[in-house]
């Protein structure tokens, strides 16, 4: 049986991080995971584009426009949604997700999924919290791969 997996070096290629401006004080802490394993892979600060959006919902558009450019070899996806006391959280978590997947897969652009989708405050913080567990250093990681 033939395995075939990505590197996880990264120098010389181009990648785009969209983070939702929706729940700050989590996405950025997901920027700084992501931002930081695409710098250990060896991704030039110059090789990233940073890209804000005003939440989740947004993402996905943002993520097509970019990967039509043809300039990234792959896209990360940051944002948060945490469950209120209406269905909203449903609605924007699903969209979002499908939008994000749609991009990837009608593109051919390798578009990584670092939303959290938290029951809490609590569970969105320690998830993007800095540290190996950082989800959007994993999203990154998986962008990196995939690139």
């Amino acid at each position: 049986m033939m395995e075939l997996q990505g590197s996880h070096s990264a120098a010389g290629f181009r990648f785009a991080i969209i983070v939702s401006r929706f729940n700050a004080d989590v996405t950025d802490g997901l920027l700084t995971g992501a931002r930081a394993a695409l710098a250990e892979a060896g991704v030039r600060d110059d090789d990233v584009t940073l890209v804000r959006v005003p939440g989740a919902f947004e993402l996905p558009v943002t993520a097509g426009r970019l990967a039509g450019t043809g300039r990234f070899d792959a896209i990360i996806c940051l944002g948060c949604v945490i469950k209120g006391d209406t269905m909203h959280f449903e609605y924007i978590s699903a969209a979002a997700s499908q939008g994000i997947m749609n991009v990837s897969t009608t593109s051919g652009v390798p578009v990584a999924f670092g939303m959290l989708t938290a029951l809490d405050d609590e569970q969105a913080r320690v998830r993007s919290a800095s540290g190996p567990d950082n989800k959007g250093r994993e999203a990154a990681l998986a962008a990196i791969e995939m690139a």
